[in-house]
């Protein structure tokens, strides 16, 4: 299976070397494209080394930061001009580990997105604190009651989407543009006829940077789930 690994940036110089060194290491043959928000630090000038010498490295610039969900659709929506069977979504540092990215591609020939997730058996976190673990915990419990999903880790951003799943989806009616962006995707592959299955992971805080998560964030993706229960 032709896969891309499609990897948004803000800020994230100090991991991008090693991280697109790891992927393109694996022996699934991966390619990666990097979408980078006018990064302060340099992460998109970094990158454009790597597309210099590297064919299986690819880099979208945007002037600035646009928001998550914007950040994925124009990379998906670069993978499938390109012609790949499947395109999975990471963070850029280190959260999600490379050494999944195996299992979730497994996974995908049978399932239109296999997820990543945190809070099936074999699951879990590592460094969080307890308010993080709670808010994270009662985001996912929130969008499960409001939506009636059965998905354990509806917010999950480490996830492998095949092709036919995402040609299905009119990326025009995503409106979420943060970490509820993860949501809505799941519900409208659910409401496309998709299949999907979670495989176990452990999330690791970052290595390096800071955490994006914003409390304003999280009102929007309260908001985003009140929004897509009124689909329902």
């Amino acid at each position: 299976m032709k896969a891309v690994v499609v990897v948004p940036t803000y800020n994230e110089r100090e991991n991008i070397d090693a991280l697109l060194e790891a992927l393109l290491g694996l022996p699934e043959n991966l390619h990666a494209l990097v979408v980078d928000d006018g990064s302060p630090d340099g992460t998109g000038g970094r990158v454009d080394e790597w597309v210099h010498k590297e064919p299986r490295v690819g880099v979208i610039h945007r002037p600035g930061k646009m928001g998550l969900g914007t950040a994925y659709i124009a990379g998906f929506t670069r993978a499938l001009a390109e012609g790949f069977e499947a395109v999975i979504e990471m963070d850029a540092d280190f959260s999600h580990k490379p050494a999944y990215v195996p299992d979730l591609l497994a996974k995908a020939a049978e399932y239109d997105l296999v997820i990543g997730s945190r809070y099936i058996g074999g699951g879990g976190t590592s460094g969080w604190g307890l308010h993080r673990r709670i808010l994270s915990e009662g985001a996912n419990a929130f969008a499960r009651g409001m939506l009636g999903l059965k998905v354990r880790d509806c917010t999950a951003g480490f996830r492998c989407y095949t092709a036919a799943a995402l040609r299905r989806i009119d990326f025009s009616s995503v409106l979420a543009e943060g970490y509820s962006f993860q949501v809505e995707m799941l519900v409208r592959v659910l409401k496309s006829g998709g299949r999907v299955a979670e495989i176990p992971i452990i999330f690791e805080e970052r290595r390096h940077g800071k955490s994006k998560i914003s409390r304003a964030e999280v009102f929007r993706a309260i908001g985003t789930v009140v929004r897509l229960s009124r689909e329902r």
